[in-house]
């Protein structure tokens, strides 16, 4: 949990460019809660005087009413205007820290821990920034109620002021405790939105397996959900008995008062004036306290927003957002001298360390990276292709060393398909026809065709038609995107681990050496070894080093 004082300078870091807007909204709110203690002072003189409201008193109650209205009205659209903005203005920072923060720093934070802090969170200083306009009004106007008040009777205010300590000092305690149980259920839904991942994601292994289904239901999610209701039932009650009591507070003090009067004499205006103002001031007072769980909850929200905000605090050094990549070209190859990565070991364990590695891939080869699980391909993969910095050594591009300057312009170099991919329904390529417009549907075409899914997609202005299809059918997708970014070095996971032996074939046998047949450096992580033999060379990963680096003809004639 980040300190008060980083989260107020947060807070006033975002709030800065709206100033001007804030303080608007403060000024017209500021009278309109004037204007409404004024109308209730008039009130009460017409109450206690002859004549009624005629001549410069209905003047002056109707202009009074002009500006309670338009105080109130001007007062919200800022506020609204200022909400609405700081809540684009939060999603676009948080995207922007997203997508420059180092990928080994979002691997560590995981994505249902992400998810609520993008969605739940931002609604929640939303839903904040709604009420915002209106408490701030009944501010005023209680102020302006308790300003009336003490011009009204020092004495009675005296009372009134005991009551207002005592109400604010259980108002306090309540507030603390209710953000105490906000934080509870807060944490809770990290976790019930872990559970939410497992139960979509893991739907078909849960239909065949009842015990466990069993389990996930009334283990996790039916006791997490019961917790979250709990948790947070408790909180608002808190609140809502600490209102409840200062309305009873409200009536107490007008019977006071109504006593007070019976054993002292008072004027009859300052006894009206007292009931009046406190019988409306009630309402204001009951707008108050009812922000307060929306408040404690938005407080939590803007927690939890600073601590994202702080963990990807540092982004990846010279990351361009707003800028458009250029052609970028392969002269001789690409490598590692003296290349070492180390993770941290889980909950005390060894760490895994890869390296130091040296390593030298030329344009026009096809490469395959094999070894057992665990030992250290894909961390291999992800330093070549820039997504890791490495800890020492250097990632070599054409002999020169990638710089954290060059870092993202190299990774311009690659074209992915990771095992654990995602695909993008648009296509990123701008091939153009003779006329200007997009030729992607004409050069898509023919990968579709051969991969056997044009019958079920096409591309249609920049993207595909569809991605719901079997994982095998959107790896072949990948793979036509490969096809048409047409970059020097495409590197595939495991990509035939999904497909059926005919494309598997295909895959190894006609695709990857027309690729490299058309000057692409390949890089291929597989355990399919019957297919060793087309590779150019065979890089064997164990325990974190490459343990062998030979050509296929070589380890054959050493069987031999």
């Amino acid at each position: 949990m980040t300190s008060n004082s980083g989260n107020a300078a947060e807070v006033a870091r975002l709030l800065k460019p709206f100033a001007p807007w804030i303080v608007l909204s403060a000024i017209t709110g500021i009278c309109a809660g004037g204007a409404t203690v004024a109308l209730l002072r008039t009130i009460n003189e017409v109450l206690n005087q002859q004549g009624g409201m005629a001549g410069g008193l209905l003047l002056t109650f109707v202009v009074l009413c002009a500006v309670a209205l338009l105080g109130r009205m001007v007062s919200d659209v800022s506020t609204n205007f200022v909400g609405q903005r700081l809540v684009a203005q939060v999603r676009k920072s948080l995207a922007q820290k997203i997508l420059s923060a180092p990928i080994d720093a979002l691997e560590r934070y995981r994505t249902h821990r992400l998810m609520p802090v993008l969605s739940q969170d931002v609604d929640m200083i939303s839903d904040a920034a709604f009420v915002a306009s209106s408490t701030l009004i009944s501010l005023a106007v209680a102020l302006g109620c308790l300003g009336y008040l003490a011009w009204l009777s020092l004495p009675l205010f005296g009372l009134l002021l005991v009551a207002l300590v005592i109400g604010t000092a259980i108002q306090t305690i309540t507030q603390t405790r209710g953000e105490a149980g906000f934080w509870k259920a807060r944490e809770q839904e990290d976790q019930l939105h872990k559970a939410y991942r497992a139960i979509s994601e893991g739907a078909k292994e849960l239909r065949m397996h009842r015990d466990r289904r069993t389990r996930m239901f009334s283990g996790q999610v039916e006791r997490i959900v019961d917790r979250i209701r709990v948790v947070n039932g408790r909180a608002i009650n808190t609140f809502v008995m600490a209102t409840a009591f200062s309305s009873a507070l409200f009536f107490l003090l007008i019977a006071l008062i109504l006593g007070w009067a019976s054993f002292r004499t008072t004027e009859p205006v300052v006894l009206s004036g007292f009931v009046l103002v406190l019988l409306f001031l009630k309402g204001p007072m009951d707008q108050i306290a009812g922000t307060l769980p929306s408040v404690g909850r938005a407080k939590v929200a803007f927690q939890r927003i600073a601590d994202l905000s702080a963990r990807f605090a540092t982004p990846e050094p010279h990351l361009h957002l707003d800028r458009a990549s250029q052609p970028v070209t392969l002269a001789d190859g690409i490598g590692m001298r003296g290349v070492r990565y180390a993770f941290e070991g889980a909950e005390g364990g060894e760490p895994f360390v890869l390296g130091p590695i040296d390593l030298e891939l030329r344009r026009g080869e096809m490469v395959f990276v094999v070894g057992d699980n665990g030992s250290g391909k894909t961390t291999l993969i992800k330093l070549l292709l820039g997504l890791y910095a490495p800890q020492q050594g250097d990632v070599l591009r054409d002999g020169v060393a990638v710089t954290p300057e060059t870092r993202d312009d190299y990774r311009q170099l690659f074209t992915t398909v990771f095992s654990d991919f995602y695909l993008f329904e648009d296509l990123v390529a701008r091939e153009k026809g003779e006329s200007g417009e997009s030729a992607l549907p004409q050069a898509a075409l023919p990968y579709l065709q051969r991969l056997e899914i044009a019958h079920k997609v096409s591309v249609k202005d920049g993207s595909f038609s569809t991605v719901d299809l079997s994982t095998g059918q959107r790896k072949r997708l990948a793979l036509v995107h490969a096809y048409l970014e047409g970059r020097p070095v495409l590197v595939f996971d495991e990509w035939a681990a999904d497909q059926d032996p005919t494309f598997r074939h295909l895959f190894y046998t006609e695709l990857l050496p027309e690729l490299r047949a058309k000057g692409h450096l390949l890089v291929v992580i597989s355990h399919d070894d019957r297919y060793f033999h087309l590779a150019d060379r065979v890089i064997t990963m164990r325990a974190g080093r490459v343990a062998e680096d030979r050509s296929p003809a070589h380890l054959e004639s050493l069987a031999a």
